[in-house]
């Protein structure tokens, strides 16, 4: 399908469309707030939910995805696997604590030292929080081959392999990659915070900050039983990945490490996390009518069902015809490019947010999708897909900013106290 490119008529323009309101706002506002307060369905307290942090997988991969995320990524600063290994009993603990809703320890009757506890989420509640931990190449092997905890030997292929570099890339190496990577959601803004800043503060001396991302509002479901949210494009995606209630064989196959697998004698029922931070052009987008915004995607913008028919978990059809005889879902659409059976069969689990963060010096708006995906091998999983973006008409309105691989060890077993002990224990 031919299409006329606005991005490199409109990506220079810092001009956005003014925003008008009609003389009837306010008494529709007040119409709407009384008849939003009379029929507003009463809704459980999601700030008392509270998930455990041991178990045979870690929390945070399967887990119901909440609202809110702060990703962080640290660099160890220590070369002694005591220290490293004194922070993971440290972080697992306090995790374990805040993921109850419980202080990381209660506050000192004596008032001459610093509380262990930064106390912003006091009264606050749980809300859903699970802490995920995982290790990056380098903490293996460090840049310039250094082996510092003797662990070398152990590092997985897929995870020495990498990610290569890609299309629509303009990596900032500052916001990539890390010794350790935390993940952290919840659906309380100041919870997910609450939980990077204490396990920074905790790790003070042995690792140190690299970077960290927040996103606000999931982009993807990973249970039926949550409605497919919308990106910053307004689409819904990733309808045709993994969930939660795909059955033991699915996530064997494409979301948890095998035994069998390379590093699955320590890491077997963990899996790997794909990081991609991607600037989307909004402004640019925003111009695209209707009809090829769908067409860039393969999908309706209304109901997220495929331009070939149906409701938004209808399979796509991509050999149906329309009435000129090309495809209704064009072969360089998104959902084209990326489907499962474009890409032998590999799926993925998605667990991505947008993300925001203000404006540049022209207007435009700052932000995009932080994308996150689990995956059984990343070279088989996720790697090839990303290749095949470089034909995705969606990448002319994209740009990957940061990158990273990590593997997440198993979740925490019987007698273990800390995660990762299958693998320095």
């Amino acid at each position: 399908m031919y299409r006329i490119s606005r991005r490199g008529m409109l990506i220079g323009s810092g001009a956005l469309a003014a925003l008008g309101l009609g003389v009837g706002a306010a008494g529709g506002f007040a119409t709407g707030r009384s008849y939003g307060i009379a029929k507003a369905p009463v809704q459980p307290d999601i700030m008392q939910i509270s998930y455990p942090l041991r178990g045979k997988y870690q929390p945070g991969i399967l887990t119901p995805q909440p609202q809110q995320m702060h990703t962080a990524a640290y660099t160890v600063t220590t070369d002694r696997k005591e220290s490293l290994i004194r922070l993971l009993k440290e972080w697992t603990l306090a995790a374990e604590r805040m993921m109850h809703g419980d202080l990381i320890r209660p506050y000192k009757t004596f008032k001459d030292v610093p509380p262990d506890d930064t106390g912003e989420t006091g009264d606050l509640g749980p809300a859903a929080l699970t802490v995920t931990f995982g290790f990056g190449r380098t903490l293996f092997l460090t840049d310039d081959g250094k082996d510092r905890f003797g662990i070398a030997n152990r590092m997985p292929e897929p995870l020495k392999a990498g990610i290569p570099r890609m299309a629509a890339e303009k990596l900032d190496p500052e916001a990539c990659d890390g010794d350790i990577i935390i993940q952290v959601c919840a659906e309380d803004p100041m919870v997910a915070l609450h939980a990077i800043h204490n396990l920074t503060r905790i790790g003070f001396g042995t690792a140190s900050l690299k970077w960290s991302q927040l996103g606000y509002g999931r982009t993807s479901s990973t249970s039926t039983a949550q409605k497919t949210p919308r990106n910053l494009f307004g689409f819904k995606d990733g309808t045709s990945n993994i969930k939660a209630e795909d059955g033991d064989a699915q996530l064997n196959q494409h979301l948890w490490i095998q035994p069998g697998d390379s590093g699955g004698d320590w890491a077997a029922n963990g899996s790997y996390l794909c990081v991609r931070k991607i600037k989307q052009f909004m402004e640019v987008w925003d111009e695209l009518i209707l009809s090829e915004q769908e067409a860039i995607i393969g999908r309706d913008k209304i109901t997220g069902a495929p331009l070939s028919g149906g409701d938004e978990f209808t399979a796509p059809d991509f050999e149906k015809k329309g009435p000129d005889g090309q495809p209704l879902i064009p072969e360089d659409s998104h959902v084209a490019v990326v489907h499962p059976t474009h890409n032998n069969g590999a799926r993925m689990l998605r667990r991505g947010y947008n993300y925001m963060e203000g404006n540049d010096k022209l207007g435009r708006l700052e932000g995009g999708l932080f994308f996150i995906a689990y995956v059984r091998d990343p070279q088989t999983n996720f790697v090839p897909v990303l290749r095949r973006m470089v034909g995705d008409a969606m990448t002319e309105y994209l740009q990957h900013i940061a990158s990273g691989l990590y593997i997440m060890p198993p979740g925490l077993g019987q007698g273990q106290e800390y995660v990762g002990q299958s693998l320095l224990g």
